[in-house]
């Protein structure tokens, strides 16, 4: 871990209900032998995020009975129904005073993400304006690395499904695009049919 690499926290959202798959939370899907939320904490562990804050909502108890998340700070997202606007919020709330100066966001339902791709995106950061976001063939994605300096305004902006997708619209040019279509996959787990890509 580089010295700049401490002050950004990774922040894994992983409170979604999994309504399109029939009301199975996405963080406690079976990937490689254990739930998703654990593989997506391996992969920013393994990019180089000595901290990581997760944000559970949907059967929030189970997934702490079932998954391995030691050392990680749990934030529950009571308003996790409401969309991944919210659990955003919460996840940059939870940041407050503890030094980080900025958060890598990632998804937990994007395992075709790995520590490769969130290395790159890592590597962008520069200080507590930095705004990078991973791209699939120039098209932004995930994860997104968000300064200090923006949390104020990401979380007035994050509504409904759409997280920081608003405010990074109109910061376009202040945003550092890190193509990483030639490491990474950007699909999400959303319906039964993207559940092959599960191993």
């Amino acid at each position: 871990m580089t010295d700049n690499h401490r002050h950004v926290t990774g922040l894994l959202l992983a409170a979604g209900g999994g309504r399109r798959l029939g009301g199975r939370p996405k963080a406690l899907l079976e990937h490689r032998g254990r739930p998703l939320v654990e593989h997506a904490v391996t992969v920013l562990r393994e990019a180089g995020c000595g901290r990581v804050h997760v944000v559970l909502g949907a059967a929030a108890d189970t997934v702490r009975e079932r998954a391995r998340l030691d050392g990680c700070v749990l934030v529950e997202n009571t308003e996790w129904a409401d969309g991944m606007g919210s659990s955003l919020r919460a996840g940059l709330g939870s940041l407050a005073g503890t030094g980080a100066r900025a958060a890598l966001v990632s998804l937990v339902d994007q395992p075709g993400i790995g520590a490769k791709a969130v290395r790159r995106v890592l590597a962008a950061y520069r200080n507590e304006d930095s705004l990078v976001c991973a791209a699939y063939d120039g098209v932004r994605g995930h994860p997104v690395l968000l300064g200090a300096a923006h949390w104020a305004g990401v979380a007035a902006s994050a509504s409904g499904d759409r997280g920081a997708r608003a405010y990074l619209t109109e910061h376009q040019e202040a945003v550092t695009l890190v193509e990483c279509g030639d490491v990474a996959r950007g699909y999400d787990i959303d319906t039964e049919a993207d559940l092959a890509h599960l191993e």
